[in-house]
């Protein structure tokens, strides 16, 4: 038994009723007649890569994707981080003589920042097609 009170905005107590909930296993009459109702999470897609053009088409592909006429997904981004350059300078003589010169090398990273406001139901139909090997692709769930 639960006790369920309905207050006033100046806390008078307005009814008090008591109720005991109905627990029912059986999942086969549940469902039987009536659609399922999924709750819409947000789900923050996040993809990084070294190479921006195959970055650019995986982020179009899977905003078209949740944003199709038959879902209609809420969707925010690509937004575009800030690029993580990784630099390593280094002498090109092996042994030390000679003059002093050097090589730099660099690596940039590209992220972008998807969210999609769906059910995690949707989730696979939204993320299944080819994407470049040189894209990383992180799924989060926010509840």
């Amino acid at each position: 038994m639960f006790k369920c009170k309905a207050v006033f905005e100046y806390g008078i107590i307005i009814k008090e009723q008591e109720f005991s909930p109905i627990f029912n296993m059986d999942d086969k009459e549940k469902t039987k007649g009536e659609e399922t109702y999924e709750e819409k999470k947000k789900v923050r897609v996040i993809l990084k890569g070294t190479k921006v053009k195959p970055l650019e088409d995986a982020c179009s592909e899977i905003i078209t994707r949740a944003q199709k006429k038959d879902a209609g997904f809420v969707t925010s981004g690509p937004m575009r981080m800030p690029t993580k350059i990784l630099r390593i300078t280094t002498r090109k003589s092996p042994c030390g003589e000679g003059t002093n010169t050097w090589d730099r090398y660099e690596m940039r990273i590209h992220k972008r920042v998807i969210d999609i406001f769906c059910p995690i139901s949707a989730i696979k139909d939204i993320t299944s097609f080819k994407i470049d090997h040189t894209i990383e692709v992180n799924l989060t769930v926010h509840v």
